[in-house]
């Protein structure tokens, strides 16, 4: 299988291509969006894809989609064989990675909510005892679960990094109310998720969502509780102050801190049994996930 890198929809339109995500628009009130094999890390788009990741990209979002009932969502369509002309006519390119949702007026920021701290959020801690202006108590180790699951937003970069903001700037820009909500629901849906990997033994470390507003509804939009968006580990394995075996593109980020890459020119090459070992990883938290939800 030859991984999908971009889409060349030539009588759509094509309104932006992100780092993984390429949008189309339908119609004044619907968009077309189409998950790629594309891989990013460390905030560079890898000119290697990970074959099929997309399809499960979106399969996984869908299924995430269809569980939570507690929030709405941007999904329209999802069988591709109810897709409108020209979109129709590009079966190779969109069925099975692509669907059709609502249009709404993005939250321009990113909705993070941590269980335990790893990643970003333990480079904050170890210098300044925080993560995002909310201070833990010390002496926490690397992948600890922390008391509660926490609410951290950041900004949100198409290129260059995302940073790590408190709930106060949020609020500042968005207003009190809608930042409120945000935390709220993002905390709701990251400990439904957790609670409903937890019985197939895994571990839902943490999670990125996006929001939208659709007729004066919040609503989640883009992905949802993919292996993208969120770290998940194996409990079996998983011991407090060790880097845990996960299922996400972490397995990727690991590989190339041993490469000796500074992460700010261009990326080097992966090699194929890197691509392979992480496609196995996408198809085997797919099985996973489809057993807890379905």
């Amino acid at each position: 299988m030859k991984a999908l890198i971009k889409t060349d929809i030539p009588e759509g339109k094509k309104l932006y291509s992100g780092k993984v995500r390429d949008l189309y628009e339908i119609d004044e009130e619907h968009l077309l969006i189409v998950s790629t094999d594309r891989l990013s890390a460390f905030d560079h788009v890898f000119k290697e894809g990970i074959p099929g990741k997309g399809r499960i990209l979106n399969e996984i979002s869908n299924l995430w989609f269809k569980n939570i009932n507690f929030i709405g969502n941007h999904l329209v369509e999802t069988d591709f064989s109810a897709f409108p002309a020209p979109y129709n006519r590009y079966p190779e390119q969109l069925d099975g990675r692509s669907a059709i949702v609502k249009k709404t007026q993005k939250v321009e920021f990113e909705c993070i909510a941590r269980g335990y701290i790893i990643g970003s959020g333990w480079k904050d801690y170890k210098e300044s005892g925080n993560i995002c202006g909310i201070k833990l108590p010390e002496g926490l180790k690397l992948a600890q679960k922390l008391p509660q699951a926490i609410f951290t937003p950041s900004t949100k970069a198409d290129e260059g990094h995302d940073e790590n903001i408190s709930f106060e700037f949020m609020a500042k820009n968005i207003g009190q109310d809608l930042a409120q909500q945000l935390s709220e629901q993002t905390l709701k849906v990251f400990n439904f998720g957790m609670d409903t990997v937890e019985k197939c033994g895994i571990i839902l470390a943490d999670t990125k969502l996006e929001f939208g507003m659709y007729k004066g509804e919040l609503i989640l939009i883009d992905e949802a509780l993919t292996p993208d968006s969120s770290r998940f580990w194996d409990a079996s394995t998983y011991e407090t102050g060790f880097s845990p075996q996960s299922y996400d593109k972490q397995f990727v980020r690991d590989y190339l801190e041993t490469t000796g890459w500074d992460k700010n020119s261009e990326p080097p090459a992966l090699p194929e049994d890197i691509i392979m070992k992480t496609k196995a990883k996408y198809e085997e938290i797919l099985k996973k996930l489809k057993t807890c939800m379905e």
